[in-house]
């Protein structure tokens, strides 16, 4: 049987779209992409990067560890990714519509998961060896980081969507 704590991750980890929708609503394209400095992102970079590593990095390490003996599994870097497809530039909708819709099939695949599934390994670069419980905590720690970085742009840029 699965855990209650399981159940609260996949629950935390379906409602990670929804959240970013809340902070973000009403905000002007100006307004989310504003940067605090070079090296920060802003609202829009983080909601692509969220789409971009959901798509390309946790949706495939999760099918592979389930269906491969100790896959190495690839780092990403979002950095790199935020500058290369020029994040900035896009449609916050389109990019939240998108990791809202990756995080649905990724949510459908791990929610029947067994508990001899969550055990199984792979090996993430930069990491080591981990289970796909562990994969799934880092993704929610990923998440948290982002929600918070997200919070705290909107509260600070809200008062610029007047200006």
């Amino acid at each position: 049987m699965i855990s209650r704590q399981f159940e609260n991750l996949v629950e935390f980890l379906q409602q990670t779209p929804e959240r970013i929708r809340v902070i973000t609503a009403g905000l002007s394209e100006p307004v989310v992409a504003l940067k605090n400095s070079e090296s920060e992102f802003s609202i829009l970079e983080h909601v692509c990067h969220l789409r971009d590593i959901e798509a390309e990095a946790y949706a495939s390490r999760m099918k592979r560890i389930l269906k491969e003996d100790g896959p190495l599994l690839p780092d990403i870097d979002g950095s790199r990714l935020a500058i290369e497809r020029d994040y900035n530039s896009q449609s916050l909708t389109l990019a939240l519509k998108g990791f809202s819709q990756v995080r649905a099939l990724n949510v459908e695949t791990i929610r029947n998961v067994s508990e001899d599934q969550l055990s199984r390994k792979g090996n993430l670069e930069g990491v080591g060896t981990i289970t796909l419980w562990q994969l799934l905590a880092l993704q929610r720690e990923h998440d948290e980081e982002h929600l918070k970085e997200l919070s705290a742009l909107s509260h600070a840029n809200s008062g610029t969507q007047n200006d």
